[in-house]
């Protein structure tokens, strides 16, 4: 009888390389592991077990194939997606792509309880409590090794599977944030487009890191602050711009690279929409 292989195998054959970082077994009831890869089109034949992904970082640019094209939702950092036993998939990655994976073990002989989750494919949707607790096994993974570690992560990683055996919970629309920790998490968001304003910042990005779903926080993050999302990132972007011009001698190519801009002229209108005045007008009436 021909060995069948494990995801984890199916996975490193279609990538052509092992994972980065590899743990568990079927005495855990769970293999986790992090794959990291670059621009391809991968396929991956039915898997024996299901599958719990977690995107950690690299670029947002990751669709699947569904029915007769590729997805028209990109994955990004902070989504998740399930992968049912059984079902072939492929990939389309436009950039890097790192991600962790835990494959549920299952008895393939009898009932296959507490999995019915893992019965359909979904893609890039928003778990914030199974992608936290991803993030701090991964983070756990690169610290010293010691048997307290070891004993901790397996801690977490039960408790990721638990998770995910019960199901994922659907994000709730709560009312507009009065709670400090409602409102915390929508000024961490606001931080982080302050502290970086040259990424992306997508609306499905910023709403998995807020709880919330993307409708929603739109109009949460409105009633906050005054501005749609889009309309925050850009004016981070331009404030920045306005220091990058007054303070360095980039070119303002450079500037609209570093802030993330399509192009020159696009960064020149939107610069002249919001002070009045082209880069180079306002470099030269602000220079000391």
């Amino acid at each position: 009888m021909a060995e069948t292989w494990s995801n984890e195998q199916i996975i490193a054959d279609s990538l052509g390389r092992a994972a980065d970082i590899e743990i568990g077994g079927s005495a855990n009831g769970w293999r986790l592991s992090r794959w990291r890869q670059f621009v391809g089109t991968y396929s991956l034949t039915s898997l024996p077990d299901p599958l719990f992904v977690v995107h950690i970082s690299g670029k947002r640019n990751i669709k699947t194939w569904q029915r007769d094209c590729w997805s028209e939702r990109d994955s990004i950092p902070g989504l998740a997606t399930i992968v049912p036993a059984g079902q072939p998939t492929s990939w389309l990655v436009d950039g890097e792509l790192d991600v962790v994976t835990l494959s549920i073990a299952t008895d393939r002989q009898g009932p296959r309880r507490g999995l019915e989750q893992f019965e359909q494919m979904r893609f890039a949707f928003s778990d914030p409590l199974g992608v936290a607790l991803t993030r701090q096994v991964l983070s756990e993974l690169y610290q010293p090794e010691s048997a307290e570690r070891d004993v901790y992560v397996s801690t977490l990683v039960d408790a990721l599977r638990a998770h995910m055996l019960r199901g994922p919970m659907q994000p709730v629309e709560p009312s507009f944030p009065t709670s400090d920790f409602s409102a915390y998490r929508i000024h961490h968001v606001m931080n982080g487009v302050l502290q970086h304003p040259e990424a992306e910042h997508s609306v499905e990005a910023m709403a998995a890191q807020a709880g919330l779903t993307p409708s929603h926080f739109c109009r949460v993050f409105k009633r906050a602050t005054g501005l749609s999302p889009h309309q925050y990132v850009m004016k981070a972007r331009l404030e920045r711009a306005q220091q990058m011009l007054g303070g360095t001698e980039l070119s303002i190519s450079q500037v609209a690279d570093c802030l993330g801009f399509a192009s020159q002229s696009h960064f020149t209108r939107a610069f002249r929409g919001f002070t009045g005045q082209t880069p180079s007008d306002w470099r030269r009436s602000n220079l000391h």
